[in-house]
């Protein structure tokens, strides 16, 4: 799905590319540390680089967090750093290949150190670290530390001995880190959305996915430090924040003894898992739930879900007052809780579902969207597909082809099949689609895709929609971006705009803004429109 995800991903064509939220295979520099920051003098500078997906967003947070503690000063340029960490992604070759690459450049940079005598450190943190920890260290002795997404506390000690000139490295997985204690150092542009991880790892291995290999089992943060970490973020004036997991939604803290022996809640109809059920805890509604009444003007998403964990919702007749609405009908209720899903499908076709083991059939995910959809009127959809994974055929390549008709999601991420060591599709199953075929079907799904995106986009003009303001657009400085409730990038001049509760003078939104905008047009990807007025989330709501 879009995180690890669980879902295995790469490099996304989706209707609204999206880089807070969904796997990607490109670099992202993430800026330096916050201006109130201060480092003693003559600190030791780290650069950091960020690979995949918004996960490893948040886990750079967490280095960051750390080292800071350390006492390490944090740079945005390359050339004053003593240290270079890159946090990697192991979900396709293709990610990986990114990294070899990108030391193949810092290779050169650590030579011209070496002869300036002020030599530079290189750690490879995150999945790639711990899928190839023996080919990163011995491949031309230019990894300094390799640490593993469990390992990121122990950064300091590897960084010091590599000062000795030794190489370390820490890839042990942990059946319960989870990083509560630490408040990451939010880095997101402008303040105006976050990451708060949730949970780590995952247990449904399905059989063509490397995370529960390279971030171990599921294990939850309890509860209340991410309640202490969303309102810390409020009181900074966040809009937006995204609840992270490689399997948000079978989220179950077991922290507090009293909840320890809770029934666990059933699977969405016509699903199956491989493990067995797990009693106990408080559950992802409870979490959802909480997190939605710390700020009636604060965003809330989350990703990324299994379908699996959508229970059947309806809610049982004799219900006491104090009945907890499970997550579909939170989403419908709170007017904060953006009324979008991220439903990974990965095929449509039954028989490839249950060779890749996930555990539904294609008619359980239509019954699925189609409770989805009656559940929540409007509701904006996006999905992950894998183009010609083991055996696929050209029927069930096909069958997925009319999935993506029927169903028209509004976001998607499409990738041709990489095959992963330790997977079991790697064990059991034979790569067997030829590469041209792969690139050919990827391209037909990515076709009908955005035919039907932009057919669910263009029914949204005319219409008003509610924007969070994010900044200028990257295309023209005097243009506005932002996304609408169901995380579709908006588009709209910028212009001087009256509050929709007073009678000040106009203004400029700014980012944090919510403005509403008439849509005017749109693509499969975008859409645009004239913005009306400035406002605010709670007042949107009531209108």
């Amino acid at each position: 799905g879009p995180g690890q995800r669980p879902e295995g991903r790469g490099a996304a064509l989706p209707a609204g590319p999206d880089l807070r939220h969904f796997l990607r295979a490109a670099a992202v520099k993430e800026p330096g540390p916050p201006a109130e920051t201060v480092s003693a003098p003559g600190a030791a500078k780290v650069y950091l680089e960020t690979y995949g997906c918004q996960m490893n967003m948040s886990d750079t947070e967490i280095a960051w967090a750390i080292l800071q503690r350390s006492g390490y000063a944090r740079t945005k340029e390359l050339d004053e750093a003593d240290v270079v960490l890159l946090v990697t992604c192991s979900v396709r070759e293709k990610a990986e290949q990114a990294i070899w690459n990108r030391l193949q450049h810092l290779k050169a940079l650590k030579a011209r150190r070496q002869q300036a005598r002020a030599p530079l450190r290189i750690g490879i943190l995150g999945c790639m670290a711990e899928r190839l920890k023996e080919e990163i260290l011995h491949r031309e002795k230019l990894v300094d530390i390799v640490a593993g997404p469990d390992a990121y506390r122990d950064l300091p000690r590897l960084l010091a001995v590599a000062e000795s000139g030794q190489q370390a490295a820490n890839v042990l997985l942990s059946l319960d880190e989870t990083y509560a204690d630490i408040l990451p150092v939010q880095t997101s542009a402008g303040g105006t959305t976050a990451f708060v991880s949730i949970m780590r790892g995952c247990d449904n291995m399905c059989t063509y996915c490397i995370v529960p290999f390279t971030r171990g089992r599921e294990r939850s943060r309890p509860i209340a430090s991410i309640l202490q970490e969303v309102r810390m973020l409020s009181d900074q004036g966040v809009k937006e924040v995204t609840l992270l997991g490689q399997n948000v939604n079978s989220y179950r803290d077991l922290s507090e003894v009293q909840f320890q022996s809770a029934a666990a809640p059933g699977l969405s109809r016509g699903f199956s898992t491989v493990y067995r059920t797990k009693p106990g805890g408080l559950r992802f509604s409870h979490l959802l739930d909480q997190v939605s009444r710390i700020d009636p003007e604060m965003r809330i998403r989350f990703t990324s879900p299994h379908p699996k964990d959508f229970p059947d919702e309806a809610k049982p007749s004799g219900t006491s007052p104090g009945h907890l609405p499970q997550v579909l009908q939170l989403i419908q209720e709170r007017h904060n809780i953006c009324k979008q899903l991220h439903l990974p499908a990965q095929s449509g076709s039954t028989r490839v579902l249950e060779a890749m083991r996930r555990g539904y059939t294609r008619e359980a995910y239509l019954d699925l969207v189609h409770h989805v959809r009656d559940s929540i009127p409007g509701v904006s959809l996006s999905s992950d597909f894998i183009a010609g994974f083991c055996g696929e055929t050209e029927e069930d390549h096909q069958q997925t082809v009319s999935l993506l008709r029927e169903v028209r999601y509004n976001v998607g991420f499409l990738f041709a099949y990489s095959m992963r060591q330790k997977t079991r599709a790697y064990h059991r199953l034979q790569d067997d689609v030829p590469a041209d075929v792969k690139r050919r079907r990827l391209e037909e799904l990515i076709a009908t895709f955005r035919e039907e995106a932009a057919t669910a986009n263009t029914a949204l003009v005319g219409q008003d929609q509610l924007v969070l303001v994010e900044g200028p657009s990257k295309r023209s400085a005097s243009e506005l971006c932002g996304r609408n409730d169901g995380n579709i990038k908006v588009i709209f001049p910028d212009a001087e705009l009256e509050d929709a509760a007073d009678c000040g003078s106009p203004e400029r939104a700014r980012p944090g803004d919510y403005v509403v905008v008439k849509v005017t047009s749109a693509s499969s990807q975008t859409l645009r429109g004239v913005p009306l007025c400035r406002t605010t989330l709670s007042r949107a709501a009531a209108c």
